[in-house]
C-alpha cells in the first residue's frame, strides 16, 4: 500500500492534517508527519533528515507520496530522497497538489488499494473537486487552456520588449525578483529567437535567452496564482523595468567614436574600445590577481559539503548587499543595481538545484560542484551571439569566484597601490571596480573586456577614464611604464613623447573649463526674468562633493550621511566624523552643506542597532524615531556636525519628522549638546540652521506648525510620493501610483511651500523630481527656492532653469492643480516644451 508523508512549516499544522486522514482512511494508509524544527524561539521550518526518517517509516515497498506546504519544504523534500537508496527514491514522489485537499484525495485513493500513479492523479485533482462542489468556474481564471497540468491554472501573455538593451542584467534581475514572489511555475519564451522556453525564476537562464529591444516574449504561469503572477509582470514589463525608453541607434556608440578618431590620426602605440571617457597619464600598474583554488573533487559527507555551500552563499549574499548600499551613491541607482542581479545569481533555483545534484549523486565537494556548474554557466553566456548578451558572463565569474573563495579560504586580491597609476589588467570585474581607491587608480586599461561590460558602466559613473580590448601586449609592459590613454577615442600611448604629452595634457587641461563651461559654474542660476534658484547636489562622500563642486553647484543639499555607518560592527567616533564633514565642507566651500542625519529603518539596519523585524519597515521604527531612542548615537553625529560649523557653512536636517513633538525633541537633544561643547570650550555656530525633511503627509499637514520651529524644509518627493499615494514603489504592482506627478502629490508640495512663506523660510525639493525636465517648471511655479539632484544632472537642471520664466512656471503650477492624474500633468507640461 502507498505511504503519506505530509511535509509543513508548522508541526500543529501537519498533525491536524494528520489527525483528519486518519479519520478519513480509518487508519487503513500509513501516514507520517515531517514538520517544524528544534528551536523553540522560531518553530517554523523544515528539515530534510526529517523527511527522509518519515519516508523510512512508511516504507513497505509500495511506494510513497509526500506532499508539502510552501517554500523550503519541497526543498528539504527533495534533499531528503538523497539519503534513500535507488530502489527506494524511485518510488517515492513528491506530490505538487495543494497540502491540505491533495493529502484528503490521497488517503482516499491509497485506502482503496490505488497505485503511486492513481494516488498522484486524485491528489493533483483535490482543486477540481472541491472546485466543482462549490459551484465555481475555473475556467474564467485563465484565457488559455485553463485546466491543464493536472488541474493546475495556467495562464500565457505575450509582451514586446521596449528597453534598449533588452533584457539585460538590471530588467532580467527585477523580473526574476517578481516571478520568485509567486508559488506558481512561471516560464518565458523568446518568440521572436524561436527559443525554448527557460524558467523565469532563473537569472541566468532569462538573460542567456538575449532578449533585445523589439523582441516578443511569451510568459506562461501555472498555478493557483497564475493570473496574480501575469498581472504582476505585465504592470511592470509595460513600466519598461524603471527605464527609459530609447530607439536603438542606427551606429553603436563604439563605431561613433571609431569614426571620431579616424578624423585624427591615430597618434597612439595600442589602440581598444573607449570605455569610459577622459585622458590619464601616468605610471603602469599590472593587477594580474592569480587565484588558484585548491578544490578536491569528491566528497563522501554530501549533507555537510550542502550545508558548507549554503554558509558560503549567505556570507556572499552580506557581502554584496554591503557593496551595493556602499555604491549607491557613488554610482547611482541603476549602476548600484548590477549588484543586485548578483545577488540573484546566487539564488538561481536552476543553479543552486544543479549543484545540488552534483553533490548529493555524484558525491562532488561543494567547491568542485559550484565550479563545475559555474564553468558551465559561463559557457552558455559565451555561446550567445549578442556581444552584449555575452559581456554578461563576466558577472557570472565575479560571483561564481566570490564564493569559490568563501569555499576554499582564497583570500579577495586588491590591487595595493602606493601612487596613481594607470591601472592595467586583463580585465576587472564589477566588484574589483567599485573598490578601486579613486584617488590613485587615474585610468583604467584591460587587454580584454569592452565597452558593454559592467566594469565599464561602472568606470563610466565614477569617471574613472578607460580603454578595453587593447589586446595581451598590454600586459607585457614592465612596471612604471609611462602610460597615457584617451578614453573617448580608444588611444593609448606607451610611453609618449614630448610632443604627445603636451597635446595630451592640453586636452586634460581642457576637459575642467568645457565642464564648467557647460554648467555655468560661475555664473548663478537666473531664470529668464531673474528670479535666482540655487541647485544643489545630492551626495554621499568627499569624491561626489569634489565633483559637485566642478558641475557647478550652489552648495550641497543633501548629504546622506548614512554611509559613514554601513558596513562596520561599531558606530563611527566623534573624531571620525569631523575629519569627513569637514572634508566635505572645505571641498564645496564657500557653499553651503547640508547634512542631514543617521537616516536609517528595518530595510536598511545597522549590526549595533537593536532592529526588528518589522511587516513594513517603511511604516516603521526608522529616521528620528530612531535617533530619539538613541540620543548617544544622536549626540555623537551632532558634536561633530557642530564642531565643522564653526569654520563652514554646515546646517543640520532631521529625517522622518511627523510630528511637532518630534523636532522639539530633536531640537532639546541638539541644545543640550550645545551646552556640552560650550562647557568643554569647543567653538560652533550658535546659530546654525536647522531644516527638516518633509516625506510624510502628516508632515505636510503641520507644516504651518513645523514652520515656526525651524529654518528651512526639504521635500523627499520620493518617499512622501508613496506615502501619499499608499503605494510601495519598490512594488511593480502599485509603483506606477507612487508617481510624483500625482496632483496629489503637487498639491502637498504645494501647501508646504506656502506654510514655509508664510513662516518666511525657504523650501527645497531634494527627490528625482527635482531633476525632471517636465517637473521643473512645475516646482519653480509653485514656489520652490531650491533644488537638489544628483551630480551629474546639474548642468542640464540648470539649462533648463535659464530657459524658463517665473510667469510661465506660475501658469503651468496653476494649471496643472486642476488635472486628475499624473499622466495628465505630463502630458500638458510636454505639449507646451519640447523634452529630449
Amino acid at each position: 500500500m502507498i505511504g503519506i508523508v505530509i511535509v509543513s512549516h508548522s508541526k500543529k499544522l501537519a498533525e491536524g492534517v494528520q489527525e483528519l486522514a486518519n479519520q478519513m482512511a480509518q487508519g487503513r494508509v500509513r501516514l507520517a508527519v515531517a514538520a517544524g524544527i528544534d528551536d523553540p524561539d522560531n518553530p517554523l521550518g523544515t528539515d530534510a533528515m526529517q523527511v527522509y526518517q518519515a519516508i523510512e517509516s512508511v516504507w513497505d515497498g509500495g511506494g510513497v507520496v509526500v506532499l508539502m506546504d510552501l517554500g523550503s519544504a519541497l526543498m528539504s523534500a527533495e534533499m531528503a530522497l538523497e539519503f534513500l537508496s535507488e530502489e527506494k527514491r524511485s518510488n517515492v514522489r513528491l506530490c505538487e497538489a495543494p497540502l491540505v485537499e491533495g493529502t484528503m484525495a490521497a488517503v482516499v485513493a491509497a485506502s482503496a488499494g490505488g497505485d503511486i500513479e492513481k494516488v498522484l492523479l486524485e491528489a493533483r485533482g483535490a482543486m477540481l473537486a472541491k472546485a466543482q462542489f462549490l459551484g465555481v468556474n475555473l475556467q474564467k481564471f485563465s484565457a488559455i487552456s485553463p485546466l491543464e497540468n493536472n488541474g493546475q491554472l495556467r495562464e500565457t501573455r505575450e509582451f514586446t520588449i521596449q528597453n534598449l538593451m533588452g533584457l539585460h542584467a538590471r530588467p532580467a534581475a527585477q523580473l526574476v525578483t517578481m516571478t520568485n514572489r509567486f508559488e506558481c511555475e512561471i516560464t518565458l519564451k523568446n518568440i521572436s529567437q524561436n527559443s525554448n522556453s527557460v524558467n523565469a525564476k532563473s537569472i541566468n537562464q532569462v538573460i542567456t535567452l538575449g532578449v533585445r529591444q523589439g523582441d516578443k516574449i511569451l510568459i506562461s504561469a501555472v498555478g493557483v496564482d497564475a493570473g496574480e503572477a501575469l498581472s504582476a509582470l505585465q504592470a511592470l514589463i509595460a513600466s519598461n523595468f524603471g527605464e527609459e525608453v530609447l530607439s536603438i541607434p542606427t551606429t553603436s556608440p563604439e563605431s561613433k567614436t571609431e569614426e571620431k578618431a579616424e578624423e585624427k590620426a591615430l597618434l597612439g602605440n595600442l589602440r581598444g574600445t573607449p570605455a569610459s571617457p577622459g585622458i590619464a597619464i601616468g605610471p603602469v600598474f599590472l593587477y594580474q590577481p592569480f587565484l588558484h583554488f585548491k578544490i578536491e573533487q569528491k566528497a563522501e559527507n554530501s549533507l555537510g559539503e550542502w550545508e558548507n555551500l549554503q554558509q558560503a552563499i549567505s556570507t556572499a549574499k552580506n557581502d554584496l548587499e554591503s557593496l551595493w548600499q556602499k555604491t549607491l551613491a557613488p554610482t547611482g541607482q541603476q549602476e548600484s543595481a548590477i549588484f543586485a542581479a548578483h545577488l540573484l545569481y546566487l539564488e538561481d533555483p536552476i543553479l543552486l538545484e544543479t549543484t545540488r545534484r552534483l553533490i548529493f549523486q555524484d558525491k562532488y565537494s561543494a567547491a568542485a560542484a559550484w565550479k563545475t556548474v559555474i564553468d558551465e554557466t559561463i559557457y552558455d553566456y559565451n555561446s550567445i551571439k549578442d556581444p552584449y548578451f555575452q559581456a554578461r558572463g563576466a558577472d557570472v565569474v565575479d560571483v561564481g569566484e566570490r564564493v569559490l573563495r568563501l569555499l576554499t579560504g582564497v583570500e579577495n586580491q586588491t590591487p595595493q597601490l602606493e601612487e596613481a597609476v594607470i591601472l592595467i589588467a586583463p580585465d576587472l570585474s564589477p566588484s574589483e571596480t567599485v573598490q578601486l581607491d579613486l584617488k590613485k587608480v587615474l585610468g583604467i586599461c584591460t587587454s580584454a573586456g569592452g565597452a558593454t561590460s559592467h566594469a565599464a558602466i561602472l568606470a563610466r559613473s565614477l569617471r574613472i577614464p578607460a580603454v578595453m580590448a587593447v589586446g595581451p601586449e598590454l600586459l607585457s609592459l614592465e612596471p612604471g611604464t609611462i602610460l597615457a590613454l584617451n578614453g573617448e577615442t580608444g588611444e593609448v600611448f606607451i610611453n609618449p613623447d614630448a610632443t604627445q604629452l603636451e597635446e595630451l595634457q592640453l586636452e586634460k587641461d581642457n576637459e575642467l573649463p568645457q565642464l564648467l563651461s557647460n554648467t555655468r559654474a560661475n555664473e548663478p542660476t537666473l531664470t529668464r526674468d531673474g528670479r535666482l534658484i540655487e541647485v544643489m547636489a545630492n551626495i554621499c562622500g568627499i569624491e561626489e562633493a569634489k565633483m559637485a563642486g566642478l558641475a557647478g553647484a550652489d552648495g550641497i543639499g543633501l548629504l546622506r550621511s548614512e554611509f559613514l555607518y554601513f558596513n562596520k560592527q561599531t558606530a563611527p567616533k566623534e573624531a571620525e566624523q569631523v575629519k569627513i564633514y569637514e572634508d566635505i565642507a572645505k571641498a564645496i566651500a564657500p557653499y553651503p552643506l547640508i547634512i542631514r542625519t543617521l537616516d536609517i529603518g528595518g530595510d536598511k539596519p545597522l549590526p549595533y542597532v537593536n532592529f526588528t523585524p518589522e511587516t513594513n519597515p517603511f511604516l516603521g521604527w526608522r529616521g528620528i524615531r530612531v535617533l530619539l531612542e538613541h540620543p548617544e548615537l544622536f549626540k555623537t553625529q551632532l558634536r561633530a556636525i557642530l564642531r565643522v560649523s564653526d569654520r563652514y557653512a554646515v546646517k543640520v536636517m532631521f529625517p522622518m519628522i511627523s510630528q511637532v513633538m518630534e523636532i522639539l525633541a530633536a531640537k532639546e537633544i541638539l541644545a543640550e549638546t550645545m551646552t556640552e561643547l560650550r562647557q568643554e570650550k569647543i567653538v560652533f555656530n550658535e546659530k546654525i540652521e536647522v531644516g527638516i525633511m518633509i516625506e510624510v503627509p502628516a508632515a505636510v499637514a503641520m507644516a504651518e506648525r513645523l514652520a515656526g520651529e525651524v529654518n528651512f524644509f526639504s521635500i523627499g518627493t520620493n518617499d512622501l510620493s508613496q506615502y501619499v499615494m499608499a503605494a510601495d514603489r519598490n512594488n511593480p504592482k502599485v509603483a506606477t501610483l507612487a508617481d510624483g506627478f500625482s496632483p496629489a502629490v503637487l498639491r502637498m508640495i504645494q501647501q508646504t511651500v506656502k506654510a514655509a512663506k508664510e513662516s518666511g523660510i525657504w523650501v527645497g525639493v531634494c527627490g528625482e523630481l527635482a531633476s525632471s525636465a517636465l517637473a521643473i517648471p512645475i516646482l519653480l511655479g509653485l514656489g520652490v527656492d531650491e533644488l537638489s539632484v544628483n551630480v551629474s544632472m546639474i548642468s542640464e537642471v540648470k539649462k533648463i532653469i535659464s530657459e524658463l520664466s517665473m510667469a510661465e512656471a506660475e501658469i503651468i503650477a496653476q494649471d496643472v492643480l486642476e488635472l486628475d492624474s499624473a499622466a495628465a500633468v505630463r502630458e500638458y507640461v510636454g505639449s507646451l516644451f519640447w523634452v529630449e
